[in-house]
């Protein structure tokens, strides 16, 4: 079924003693020449490859799962140095039944676990049913890429399920700030549904989604914790416009150089349902932006 992997390492012997130096003159030894009783190469041969087998039986036993209390069975196997077609039957056997045991033990629970962490959802013998269908071909009333659709749509389900389950309180309590906020003096919303408050009017150019800009920054979650600081660090951050959050670049593609705005961005503008360093999913965002250039 494996391929046997060398199991033990040949040996690396040395069969003379290493060159001398040059140095110019010859120098008479006074050390004896040490003599080394040798053996024939074929008794060597032997030896050599019997040295080469010590491991053998842990290898078989701790990597293979063979039961090495056969060893006459293997050693059967081991001296037949070409397949039958019943040994390609047998082989393809043994494979199977490897295979069934990594479904039961590691592709059956792998996939219970993608569906939902803490329940076993699925029924198992379905899923193996599947496995065992999808792979002879066999009861194919539908295509593989529908499977393939109808598993990814149904994962994605399952995902929306869940997030909503572990983090659904942040996007309610996000909504909740939004709704409360929108009502404040001097704060905008736009059709998207971003938020925002002009602290200073800037009188420079606009950017575009094309443009590179240079900025100042600072965010917090909505209960005031702050995840990130430019100013802090001392140090401003340039960026493509179209390659930040969308809350982000609809911001900027509003802004004139030297403005500096209050933001604050819905989850949906933000990172959704993904978690961010200290950023929960579903979170709504609150930053100070401060468009310092554009970069040319």
């Amino acid at each position: 079924m494996k391929k046997i992997i060398l199991f033990a390492l040949c040996a690396c012997i040395s069969l003379g003693a290493g060159a001398a130096k040059k140095t110019g003159k010859k120098k008479k030894s006074k050390e004896p020449v040490e003599v080394v009783d040798t053996v024939s190469i074929d008794t060597f041969s032997y030896h050599f490859g019997r040295a080469n087998s010590n491991g053998l039986k842990n290898y078989l036993a701790q990597r293979m799962g063979i039961d090495t209390t056969y060893v006459a069975d293997f050693l059967k196997g081991f001296e037949q140095t070409a397949l039958t077609e019943a040994d390609k039957r047998e082989k393809a056997r043994l494979a199977g039944i490897e295979i069934r045991q990594q479904v039961e033990e590691q592709v059956y629970p792998g996939a219970s676990k993608q569906v939902n962490d803490s329940t076993d959802m699925l029924n198992k013998a379905l899923f193996v049913q599947g496995f065992r269908d999808g792979f002879s071909g066999q009861n194919a009333t539908v295509s593989m890429d529908s499977t393939q659709t109808l598993v990814k749509k149904q994962m994605e389900y399952y995902h929306k399920v869940n997030m909503e389950k572990k983090y659904g309180a942040n996007r309610i309590e996000g909504e909740e700030f939004l709704k409360a906020n929108a009502k404040k003096d001097s704060v905008k919303v736009t059709p998207s549904g971003l938020q925002y408050k002009i602290l200073t009017v800037g009188t420079g150019d606009i950017p575009t989604k094309e443009d590179k800009v240079k900025v100042n920054y600072e965010g917090h979650l909505i209960d005031g914790t702050e995840f990130d600081s430019s100013y802090k660090r001392n140090k401003p951050v340039t960026f493509p416009v179209g390659q930040v959050i969308a809350g982000w670049t609809e911001a900027l593609c509003m802004m004139p150089v030297g403005s500096k705005w209050m933001l604050y961005v819905p989850q949906e503008l933000a990172y959704k349902d993904r978690e961010q360093a200290k950023i929960p999913p579903f979170s709504c965002l609150i930053f100070t932006v401060e468009l310092l250039e554009i970069e040319k």
